[in-house]
């Protein structure tokens, strides 16, 4: 028996070259039987980490147009889903989308893209960084990796290659806490990271759990969104937070470890298209 696909409103940015963002969100959500409608906040020749000379346009005005488009067909949205973000005016932007669309039954995912490795994006701004945290409050589920975690919470940065085992587990428990008061009830933080070991914690409510491991010697641009792209993909059709983070932190995996079995320039991003087959 066939069934209406979820339609999510999908606010990226469009990287033409380099598999991030909606690039790998369209067809990873549609591969998990989910109508993706982007609403696309930049459009770049490719994405912003190892290319030169890249073409890039903000399309903040646009935004406003397709957004009172959307209001005039009256779409309603089964969730709304943004990533990165290049200015306070974009995430005034999707708060009003959120205001306009949500709809009380829907979940609103917010992917606080804003930085890696202990440092924020050179974009990002202290205004930008209080909008993202405006706009996570706004959120049902979050996805920040363990940088972001710290910038959201105001928490000093330390490498978890450096603490132990219990440390890191301490240090998680503190972030889902602070992430929490940020009003957000699902929450799963990634990139714990140990000699061997990647650890993804997460909380639904007052239930914690975690996904952990073995560490892969490779690391790829747009993984972020893939990761997220599953794990609402999968939470929309189970509804069930801890199975859709761990179903999403094996997809991911998955994808390194089959980029890896080839020289694939870094920048290229993960060979999304054979795996797809694997959300099936």
């Amino acid at each position: 028996m066939f069934e209406i696909p979820p339609k999510v409103a999908a606010i990226h940015d469009l990287s033409c070259f380099g598999r991030c963002a909606l690039t790998v969100i369209i067809p990873t959500l549609s591969a998990l039987g989910v109508q993706t409608v982007p609403l696309p906040t930049a459009l770049l020749s490719t994405h912003t980490g190892g290319f030169e000379n890249m073409f890039f346009a903000d399309l903040s005005s646009e935004m406003d147009e397709i957004s009172r488009h959307f209001s005039e067909l009256d779409l309603k949205f089964d969730a709304i889903y943004s990533g990165f973000l290049g200015s306070e005016a974009q995430i005034e932007r999707v708060s009003g989308f959120i205001d306009r669309f949500a709809d009380k039954n829907a979940p609103i995912l917010v992917d606080p893209v804003m930085g890696d490795d202990g440092a924020l994006y050179s974009t990002y701004t202290k205004e930008l960084g209080e909008g993202m945290r405006h706009l996570v409050s706004k959120a049902d589920i979050i996805t920040p990796n363990y940088t972001e975690a710290c910038f959201l919470t105001d928490t000093p940065y330390r490498p978890t290659e450096e603490m132990s085992d219990s440390e890191v587990a301490e240090t998680a428990l503190c972030l889902l806490e602070k992430l929490g008061r940020l009003g957000a009830e699902k929450i799963a933080v990634t990139g714990f990271e140990t000699a061997e070991k990647v650890i993804t914690f997460g909380r639904d409510g007052d239930v914690d759990f975690k996904d952990e491991r073995a560490r892969l010697a490779a690391g790829y641009p747009g993984t972020g969104d893939i990761f997220a792209s599953v794990l609402l993909g999968a939470f929309l059709a189970e509804n069930d937070f801890a199975a859709a983070t761990r179903k999403a932190c094996d997809f991911t995996a998955k994808v390194i470890e089959y980029t890896m079995k080839f020289p694939t320039p870094h920048r290229d991003g993960v060979m999304l298209e054979p795996c797809l087959k694997l959300l099936f």
